[in-house]
């Protein structure tokens, strides 16, 4: 199984939620495949000496970089559903990637109405979970 993380994801991890950080700990003993999105990291990270519980988290992650390709696949997703939130747009272009290796993907957020409009657009099913 592949968990893609968004930022809602990472700033429950950051604010201690412990069924969150229950169910990480799951996925990493089960030996998932957890992934986070570079400028989903971007959108939460201030200071790394506070955010301790966060950096633990992604030291364990397999952080997606926001290179050219993978931010022109957001930005043409936007263009397809007239959305504006390229960051969101990425961590649906990771869960489509993601589902291209993994039969099962879930999407860990605190965003489900938009997510689920651009994983649409892309064809793309994941488990969406709130956070």
């Amino acid at each position: 199984m592949t968990i893609v993380l968004d930022a809602g994801a990472l700033i429950a991890i950051d604010r201690g939620s412990r069924d969150l950080l229950s169910r990480l700990q799951t996925a990493f003993a089960n030996g998932d495949r957890i992934r986070v999105p570079a400028g989903v990291i971007g959108q939460v990270w201030r200071d790394g000496g506070r955010q301790t519980l966060l950096s633990r988290a992604l030291n364990r992650c397999e952080e997606i970089p926001l290179d050219g390709r993978a931010a022109r696949s957001a930005g043409q997703l936007c263009g397809r559903t007239g959305t504006r939130d390229v960051i969101d747009a990425s961590v649906a272009v990771a869960v489509g990637e993601s589902r291209g290796r993994d039969r099962e993907v879930v999407l860990l957020t605190s965003d489900a109405d938009d997510l689920r409009t651009l994983l649409s657009a892309l064809n793309t099913v994941a488990l969406i979970v709130d956070v």
